[in-house]
């Protein structure tokens, strides 16, 4: 079993910054990808950024030059910094990872998901 540990949501004001963390731990060989989704209430979850174990990142195109997402693979770490946060950033982030386990099986893991609110 993995494990996914959120922290680093809360409540900012337009234009601030915040920078969630997501660490995996358990019985982990491999960590293919890590990536954050959020879902906005009424909304369906959607995919924010992704990291690759390659070193590739991808986007949406709402958040590009705005979020960062990087991996500690030391640390089966990933992190997403937020800059110029916007109301419409308000959602529940979710961490989500793609993992070998150390039984050579391929399984996704979620975390419990944090809250990001931009308001002023």
């Amino acid at each position: 079993q993995v494990q996914l540990v959120e922290s680093g949501g809360g409540l900012v004001q337009p234009g601030g910054s915040l920078r969630l963390s997501c660490a995996a731990s358990g019985s982990i060989a491999v960590i293919v990808a890590m990536a954050w989704y959020r879902q906005a209430p009424g909304k369906q979850r959607e995919l924010v950024a992704t990291a690759f174990s390659s070193g590739r990142t991808n986007y949406r195109d709402s958040v590009k030059d705005r979020f960062t997402i990087s991996r500690d693979n030391t640390k089966n770490t990933v992190y997403l910094l937020m800059n110029t946060l916007r109301p419409e950033d308000t959602a529940v982030y979710y961490c989500y990872a793609d993992v070998v386990t150390t039984d050579r099986r391929n399984y996704n893991y979620w975390g419990q998901g944090t809250q990001v609110t931009v308001s002023s």
